[in-house]
């Protein structure tokens, strides 16, 4: 019986936010565990900076040395000023991301009982993205109706019974302290999930761990809400990443915390969910 395991952080914030021995605690966990597949949900860098996203760079290489990776963008990552409402050059707004992270914004990894399809919610300012609320701007994230349709065609050419997992950044199902969702449309997109027979959905962005279940009539869908790996965590609650296992029956979800007095990240909250 195939086990994949996972391990989801997001909200790394390389830069000022960062906090290294949080980040070097993870890197010595990563190597220690040996998970198959280290996701990261998006906010690489808090200003989109060539300095930051290198040691972005150099957080995900470690990684590759034991596992596979998966990244996609936050808003933290885009460079949303050089086209704001589509006036300027769109091209400029992922250029550095693409040339230290990744080329590919929705990349596509699959492994052994498991199909990951990277989705990038962070569109800069567009008119999908604007509300009331000033404070939105560049915040809230969108994802278009090809998108959803592309991912929907990559899992139709996942082997049968693997678990389907979306990677994205912003979260669909709003936050405890935040109360706000991340990302517009949540239901009509998590809708879309549920049709297409999504297990697990991976993102980050509110900076509080959360963990849900969203019950559809066809397909239920997990939600693991990954916290900041930065000194920008919500409600003064500690940083928190998740270590998940997909099995063939059913996922477990864990959240470990940091722990000040440990200096590392301990053991908090485990729910379980049959497939």
């Amino acid at each position: 019986m195939t086990v994949t395991t996972l391990f989801h952080c997001s909200d790394l914030h390389f830069g000022h936010p960062a906090v290294p021995e949080q980040y070097e605690a993870i890197e010595a966990m990563i190597q220690e565990r040996k998970f198959d597949v280290v996701a990261v949900s998006g906010d690489v860098s808090q200003r989109a900076r060539a300095g930051e996203f290198q040691r972005a760079r150099a957080f995900l290489q470690h990684a590759e040395r034991i596992s596979q990776t998966i990244v996609v963008p936050g808003n933290h990552d885009v460079a949303w000023w050089y086209a704001p409402l589509g006036f300027g050059d769109p091209a400029k707004m992922l250029a550095k991301y693409r040339s230290y992270i990744s080329p590919e914004v929705e990349p596509v990894l699959r492994v052994a009982g498991a199909t990951f399809v990277g989705l990038n919610t962070a569109q800069g300012v567009t008119h999908h993205t604007l509300t009331w609320n000033v404070r939105d701007i560049s915040i809230i994230g969108h994802l278009r109706r090809a998108q959803i349709e592309r991912a929907r065609a990559e899992f139709e050419r996942s082997r049968a019974g693997d678990a389907r997992v979306i990677v994205m950044h912003h979260n669909p199902v709003k936050g405890e302290l935040s109360q706000r969702h991340g990302l517009k449309n949540t239901q009509r997109i998590l809708g879309a999930f549920a049709d297409m027979h999504v297990d697990l959905v991976l993102c980050g962005h509110d900076h509080q761990e959360a963990v849900h279940y969203i019950e559809h009539t066809k397909k239920g869908t997990i939600i693991s809400t990954a916290g900041t790996i930065s000194n920008r965590s919500r409600g003064g609650r500690p940083s928190s990443v998740n270590s998940i296992r997909i099995g063939a029956q059913e996922i477990e979800v864990s959240t470990l915390l940091w722990s000040t007095d440990a200096r590392t990240f301990i053991p908090g909250p485990t729910r379980c969910f049959a497939r």
